[in-house]
């Protein structure tokens, strides 16, 4: 088994006592260490081949921080993404100079402010940075805004849409990035989908979409208002669809339907709008069926107080009242079993889907339709 040299014993002895975290550059075989004073570095002197080397050397990094050199791969095997790490080992994982060890960290219940700059320091990937910005206390602290900035920055080389989501969604955090960046995301949102699902995730009642209110709601305003001091479910979410944040959320959630090109933006689509109408979901379970959607959401409003409260005001809310209904239940359900059977994306994608899609779009275009009668 190769072994340190002598110098680079004595050398990573005196860093490991004096540092907080460590680094590893493989391509440059140097060990860097950080303190409250800053940074530290050894640059090693391979006495064999260097990833044998390097081998050792993680080796001793494990017998210090977790009391064996075999601590790295039977502790690697419970380092998961998960957030299983215990975290009274934390801090020591971070003396590994393991991305591995630094994601344990960073997935991790007992994350910290001080904990998640050493990581931060150790691996400055986007990963880690979604990871940490989903912590309220990492989130609303300074590191906070740096993490956001690396996420904007690095967003053009994101190719999977389910990061480009994430990463606008957690960048989109109050007071993380200014209101010029903000808007430029939004802007590019026009040619990329996920960028907007990410903005609708984050916050679908303040989107940049600028949209006038539903033509009939500011003569169903007041009544909408005295049914909601009754807790009434069907006229919060309808008071909430008609206004102008409403109708921009299903301005911006059609366009998208429309124009979707990869099985995981409509997914995401699909059950953020279903979340969205979630107070007036009728079923648990998953749903495949648009039209059985629609014609159980048909009776839930004939048979619901709530419903017939607002029915009572106007029977021509029925319509909108079943699309609320429906689009609740209206979930990545319905694609599954297309998706189930193809990799599709682009145009034969949407060909593919058109069928669950036509109904979905149908019913956000009743909520923007003025009443009838």
């Amino acid at each position: 088994m190769l072994e340190l040299s002598s110098e680079d014993t004595l050398r990573l002895n005196v860093l490991v006592n004096n540092v907080e975290a460590i680094r590893i550059e493989e391509r440059t075989m140097t060990v860097f260490g950080l303190s409250a004073r800053g940074e530290a570095k050894v640059i090693l002197n391979p006495t064999g081949r260097p990833e044998q080397y390097l081998k050792a050397v993680r080796e001793f990094l494990s017998t210090f921080a977790l009391g064996s050199p075999g601590g790295y791969p039977v502790h690697l095997n419970r380092w998961t993404r998960m957030g299983q790490a215990r975290d009274t080992n934390l801090d020591k994982l971070l003396m590994l100079g393991e991305p591995e060890a630094v994601m344990a960290v960073v997935s991790a219940p007992g994350l910290t402010e001080t904990l998640a700059q050493r990581a931060w320091w150790v691996d400055p990937s986007s990963e880690n940075a979604r990871r940490m910005l989903t912590r309220e206390c990492v989130a609303t602290s300074t590191l906070g805004q740096t993490l956001a900035a690396h996420l904007v920055e690095h967003l053009p080389f994101e190719t999977e849409p389910r990061m480009i989501i994430d990463s606008v969604r957690l960048s989109l955090q109050p007071d993380l990035i200014s209101d010029e960046a903000r808007q430029r995301l939004w802007e590019k949102g026009a040619s990329q989908a996920g960028y907007r699902v990410g903005f609708l995730e984050a916050d679908p009642g303040n989107l940049p979409q600028s949209a006038s209110p539903h033509p009939d709601y500011e003569q169903l305003r007041a009544a909408l208002a005295e049914l909601k001091t009754s807790q009434n479910p069907f006229a919060t979410v309808l008071d909430k669809t008609l206004s102008a944040n409403g109708q921009a959320f299903l301005d911006v959630t059609s366009q998208i339907l429309q124009r979707a090109s990869s099985q995981e933006v409509v997914v995401a689509l699909l059950n953020l709008q279903s979340r969205y109408f979630s107070e007036v979901r009728w079923m648990n379970e998953p749903c495949q069926d648009t039209a059985h959607a629609i014609a159980e959401a048909a009776v839930v409003c004939s048979r619901a107080p709530e419903a017939r409260a607002l029915l009572d005001i106007t029977p021509a809310l029925l319509p909108k009242l079943v699309s609320l209904v429906a689009l609740g239940c209206m979930d990545e359900a319905i694609v599954t079993p297309v998706f189930a059977r193809s990799t599709a994306s682009g145009s034969l994608m949407r060909r593919k889907i058109e069928p669950v899609i036509k109904p979905v779009l149908e019913r956000i275009s009743i909520l923007q339709q003025p009443l009838e009668g």
